[in-house]
C-alpha cells in the first residue's frame, strides 16, 4: 500500500515569517464560455491569473492546484459572467481557510464580433481585447471590465493646413473673376485641386471601468458599441469602395486630437449608470511624428482610478 505524500505547505513553517498580498499562478491558459448580451455564449481562448492573499505568516505557502482545479471547473461547467466570478473568489477562499481572507482573478482573451461594413452591408470579423478581472477583500467584491478599440484618427492641425494650400492653389488657378461652375468641380476632382491631404493615423482607446454591482452578464458588447459610436471612426473589416468613401468623409467631419478623443469618451461614460468608476487611455500612433500621443482620464472619485 502506498505511502501518504508529503504535504509541505501544510507541514513545513516559513522559513522567513511574514504575510504576502498575493500568491498564485499566471498564464492559465484555458477556453472559457463568456455570457453574451446579444445571444449565445462565445467561446474564448483566455490567458487566467488567480491568487489568494497569504495571511498566516508561518505557513510555508497556499495551495496552487485548488486555485487552477476550480478555474478549470468554471471552463468546464459555466459561463463567465458576474456571478461565476463571485462564486470563483469565494472557492478561492474556502479551500484556503485559515491561509487567506482575500483572492482575485483575471480573464484575458480576444473577443471577437461580427461587424457590418459602413455603406455596403458587406460582414467581416473584427477582434477586441478583453480582460475581465476581480478582486474580493472579506465580503466585498470589485468586478471590473477593460476594452480596447481601434479607431481612426485625422489631426484638426493637419486638416487646416491642407486647406490653406488648397484655397491657396485656387486663387493661383482661378486669377480671373469669371469662373464656371464646371471648371471648378473639374478641377477640385484632380490631385492639383486637392493638393494637400490631413495626415491620420491608426488609434487606440483603452477604456476600463469598474461595475455596479447589480450587473450579471459582462457588458463587453455594449462597452465596444459605445467607445465606436462616440468615436465615430472605428477601423473596419470588410470594406468596398463606397465603405472607404465613407469612412474618408467621417474622419473629415470628426477631426480630432487625443485630448477631444479622451474627452468624448469621459463625457459619454459619465453618462453610463452600471460603471462605478473609470479609466480612459487614447493613444493615437502618428504618422507625422515618430512619437505616439496620448490623453488619459478618469472619473476623478475619490479613492477611484488615478491616472
Amino acid at each position: 500500500m502506498p505511502t501518504s505524500m508529503p504535504d509541505i505547505a501544510n507541514q513545513v513553517q516559513a522559513q522567513t515569517e511574514g504575510t504576502l498580498d498575493w500568491v498564485g499562478m499566471s498564464q492559465i491558459e484555458m477556453p472559457m464560455m463568456v455570457a453574451s448580451e446579444t445571444g449565445l455564449p462565445q467561446q474564448v481562448g483566455a490567458r487566467i491569473e488567480a491568487f489568494v492573499s497569504l495571511d498566516d505568516p508561518k505557513a510555508k505557502g497556499i495551495h496552487m492546484s485548488r486555485l487552477y482545479l476550480a478555474v478549470d471547473e468554471l471552463a468546464n461547467d459555466n459561463v463567465l459572467s458576474a456571478s461565476s466570478i463571485k462564486e470563483l473568489l469565494g472557492k478561492f477562499i474556502a479551500t484556503h481557510e485559515g491561509l487567506s481572507q482575500s483572492a482575485r482573478v483575471s480573464f484575458a482573451f480576444e473577443y471577437l464580433l461580427r461587424r457590418k461594413s459602413l455603406i455596403s452591408g458587406k460582414q467581416g470579423w473584427k477582434g477586441y481585447p478583453v480582460t475581465v478581472s476581480a478582486e474580493r477583500v472579506g465580503d466585498q467584491v470589485t468586478l471590473e471590465l477593460e476594452v480596447g478599440v481601434t479607431y481612426s484618427s485625422t489631426c484638426p492641425c493637419s486638416a487646416a493646413l491642407a486647406r490653406q494650400l488648397i484655397q491657396q492653389a485656387f486663387r493661383e488657378r482661378f486669377s480671373e473673376e469669371d469662373v464656371s461652375r464646371e471648371e471648378i468641380v473639374a478641377w477640385l476632382g484632380t490631385t492639383e485641386g486637392i493638393v494637400a491631404t490631413p495626415h491620420s493615423q491608426r488609434s487606440l482607446a483603452e477604456v476600463k471601468v469598474k461595475l455596479t454591482d447589480n450587473v450579471d452578464i459582462l457588458p463587453i458588447v455594449a462597452m465596444i458599441d459605445r467607445i465606436e459610436n462616440t468615436l465615430k471612426t472605428p477601423v473596419q473589416a470588410a470594406v468596398k469602395r463606397e465603405d472607404e468613401q465613407e469612412f474618408a468623409r467621417l474622419n473629415g467631419q470628426n477631426l480630432m486630437f487625443c485630448e477631444d478623443a479622451a474627452r468624448r469618451l469621459q463625457h459619454e461614460l459619465n453618462r453610463v449608470s452600471t460603471v462605478r468608476d473609470f479609466r480612459v487611455r487614447v493613444n493615437h500612433y502618428e504618422s507625422l511624428h515618430a512619437h505616439d500621443a496620448v490623453s488619459i482620464t478618469t472619473k476623478g472619485i475619490s479613492g477611484g482610478y488615478r491616472p
